[in-house]
């Protein structure tokens, strides 16, 4: 069958269904330089932005028996501000879509996006969705999917949209379900000689070097606090109930400590709010999940002083307030933060097993660090965490290839999804005798 692959990236959706046999007639991408990626990989110039193409040039889009797109996410993403279709930039993109459907009206869709997509607005960003879907005469269907569902091993949560025209009687997602498979492991998808590869700096060597004394110095017999480490709260006082630092007089907050304990006495306000960690210098009161974060640390730093007071002191004198802060999320294992997959975020160093890779996203920032290679993953191991592995051609830098990778669609998880969806459902004959798909019929022949 034939397919066009809108806002197409490195090409998720063209690889999956090129893998089955598919055409891939047309392709839209605004980003140029992928543009010339996908060229370079799938043989095929995607077209540009897809608005002015709808809107001046919707026959130049040929005919076509399946869309996909995997279009944008931002709008609807937690991370993001969650405008939605209100967002007049990507938010209507979702319009695009539905013009090209009652245009072409192809026989199936496959879409991906972001989980929240289904909830947004209490839900009305969905409704709207599927009436218009089923007004153009599709039935559809929907579920959440992650690669570390299908064995590999990174956790990244999509919604996947299904249409079809000619019913989804021939389609459950249960049959997609039967082939999750356990976890898979990191270690399995890295490679042991990389070509090219970037060792992670010095200073944040440095870092981990701290934070492995922090560990270390905890008693065995101690667990490893499961709450965020924030390590300006050791030694710290400053009120976090009422009243809080920013409704409090300087004279006031002179009275208590700020980071690491230093005192607030003598200060001016603006100097007292500055000694304070970035989240306590809000003029709203706290919220309840941050107190009791805030006195968890406490506690626990009262609790372990003595074998721990070394170790913080170096961590006070580390330059980021996002490197003063741990999420250790590996529970009871080994404390050898070496073993893990590690990234840098502002919300702190968070450690993960070998077993719970991060989700790709589209910034460089947070490109996942594998702690015994002291190296951040590679470009094509990358390509590995969104089935994407055989491609040819990334974006030469670092930056613009995490954040292509982090926009694509996982091949395989599309892949698992348009077998199921695109066939022909079997029909009746008149006398009642079942008629076979065309694909089942040359199977039962070659038998």
């Amino acid at each position: 069958m034939k397919f066009i692959d809108l806002f197409a990236g490195l090409g998720g959706f063209h690889k999956a269904l090129h893998d089955l046999g598919h055409e891939c007639v047309y392709a839209s991408e605004i980003d140029p330089t992928l543009q010339h990626i996908y060229k370079e990989n799938w043989g095929l110039t995607p077209f540009g932005d897809i608005r002015k193409i709808v809107e001046t040039d919707i026959d130049s889009i040929p005919p076509h028996d399946i869309l996909c797109a995997g279009f944008p996410c931002q709008p609807f993403s937690k991370a993001g501000k969650q405008l939605g279709r209100n967002d007049t930039e990507r938010g209507t993109l979702f319009e695009e879509i539905v013009k090209i459907l009652e245009h072409r009206e192809p026989d199936y869709f496959i879409l991906e996006n972001v989980p929240f997509i289904a909830k947004h607005d209490n839900e009305e960003t969905w409704k709207y969705m599927e009436s218009r879907f089923e007004e153009l005469g599709y039935e559809v269907d929907h579920k959440n999917y992650s690669p570390h569902h299908f064995g590999v091993p990174q956790h990244r949560l999509r919604i996947f949209i299904v249409g079809s025209r000619k019913g989804l009687d021939h389609f459950q997602f249960s049959a997609i379900d039967e082939q999750t498979t356990l976890l898979a492991d990191i270690k399995y998808f890295i490679d042991d000689k990389p070509e090219n590869y970037k060792s992670l700096p010095k200073v944040n060597q440095m870092v981990l070097k701290i934070w492995q004394e922090f560990l270390s110095a905890i008693p065995e017999e101690t667990k490893i606090p499961g709450f965020p480490i924030w390590g300006m709260e050791f030694g710290a006082t400053y009120p976090y109930e009422w009243p809080y630092p920013y409704k409090m007089s300087a004279e006031r907050l002179g009275e208590f400590k700020g980071n690491f304990g230093i005192s607030l006495k003598g200060m001016t306000k603006k100097e007292q709010l500055a000694n304070l960690p970035s989240y306590a210098r809000t003029k709203k009161k706290f919220p309840s999940w941050k107190k009791r974060w805030i006195g968890y640390n406490r506690q626990f730093y009262k609790d372990n002083r003595k074998f721990i007071k070394e170790a913080v002191d170096q961590i006070a004198q580390l330059p980021h307030q996002s490197w003063q802060k741990l999420e250790w999320n590996v529970g009871d294992r080994e404390r050898n933060i070496k073993n893990y997959i590690l990234q840098f975020r502002a919300s702190g160093v968070r450690v993960k097993n070998t077993d719970f890779f991060p989700s790709l996203v589209c910034t460089n920032t947070q490109v996942p660090i594998i702690g015994w290679k002291n190296r951040y993953i590679t470009k094509e191991e990358g390509l590995k965490l969104q089935s994407l592995d055989g491609l040819r051609k990334l974006p030469e830098f670092d930056n613009a290839a995490f954040k292509a990778l982090g926009n694509a669609v996982n091949a395989k998880i599309v892949k698992l999804i348009a077998e199921q969806l695109i066939q022909e459902p079997a029909q009746k004959e008149l006398n009642g005798k079942e008629v076979l798909p065309e694909k089942e019929r040359a199977k039962q022949s070659v038998a």
